[in-house]
């Protein structure tokens, strides 16, 4: 099945490039390309993509305020499309809140070509949406900016889960790859992911990013401990 993507960076070059190199590949179609967030909306709106490349900083409207109006849409609006920011930066506010807001996770535009379309593909099946070398910058990120938690109502959702399910989203947050809780765990790698998928579905997240994000608010994980 084709990855229909859409592009919104204010540098032309930019999206020329990404397209270029993203069309290129027999499984991904860019559908669309937009200079800010506003526009990025309704070309979004319009053509129904399965993944949105976001850049962070953009006029008009930024990334962050684009990729909440896509994930959060109002009444009436049925897709949402899968959000990839794409930032200069290794971690910055932005980029956190956006993951807050549901985005899949995100890429440094200076990455690699092959990074980022196996980005891409990535985040449309729904996988390892995160690096574990991101997770755990993301980790770092948070414990040095001692973010504020709001954990009531996340540390009452945690109840649903089984101790085993809660283990494994404590590994997912600090950072652990399927492969090493595996490992950690004693288990098959598949086991691991079917573990994953009931964790999502039982607190209503996304993927593993909010899974991150989650951990900490919930205070099931403290920030370097």
């Amino acid at each position: 099945m084709t990855i229909r993507v859409i592009i919104v960076d204010d540098q032309a070059m930019v999206r020329a490039g990404f397209a270029a190199l993203l069309s290129a590949q027999a499984d991904i179609d860019v559908v669309g390309e937009a200079p800010d967030g506003r526009q990025g909306i309704e070309v979004s709106r319009r053509t129904h993509p399965d993944v949105v490349l976001m850049d962070v900083r953009m006029p008009e409207m930024d990334g962050l305020a684009a990729a909440r109006a896509l994930l959060d849409p109002p009444t009436g609006v049925v897709h949402r499309p899968r959000v990839l920011m794409l930032t200069t930066f290794d971690v910055d506010d932005y980029v956190y809140e956006a993951l807050r807001a549901g985005a899949s996770g995100f890429l440094l535009k200076d990455a690699p070509p092959a990074d980022l379309i196996s980005a891409v593909r990535v985040v449309a099946a729904g996988e390892a949406l995160l690096a574990p070398s991101v997770t755990r910058r993301l980790i770092a990120d948070f414990a040095q900016q001692g973010r504020p938690v709001a954990r009531r109502d996340r540390s009452l959702r945690l109840k649903g889960l089984t101790p085993r399910e809660t283990e494994v989203l404590e590994l997912i947050a600090r950072g652990l790859s399927n492969q090493e809780i595996a490992e950690h765990l004693i288990l098959a790698e598949q086991t691991v992911k079917t573990h994953i998928g009931r964790v999502l579905a039982k607190l209503g997240l996304r993927d593993r990013a909010q899974a991150v994000i989650f951990a900490y608010e919930s205070g099931l994980v403290a920030p370097g401990g």
